[in-house]
């Protein structure tokens, strides 16, 4: 494997971590049993940066994933 995509990967992968974590909670089930739901709310500020860029490393988690697929060697059985 490249090393840069090596890197690339793990820099992308740890941001992409850190940005689902920053999220915000409670919108699970919690609108279920009574809870505040809030489905219908549109976000806002930074809410709405954040996820914006969560989408973005999302995309170039994939596109290096694919990446480090398309560059690998291959190996060939002579046996």
């Amino acid at each position: 494997m490249n090393p840069f995509l090596a890197v690339g990967q793990l820099i992308v992968s740890i941001a992409l971590m850190a940005a689902i974590l920053l999220q915000a909670r409670g919108t699970g089930l919690s609108g279920t049993f009574g809870g505040d739901s809030a489905v219908y709310r549109s976000r806002r500020g930074i809410e709405r940066r954040l996820w914006q860029f969560t989408i973005i490393l999302a995309f170039l988690f994939v596109l290096f994933c694919l990446a480090a697929f398309a560059f690998s060697p291959t190996t060939t059985s002579t046996g």
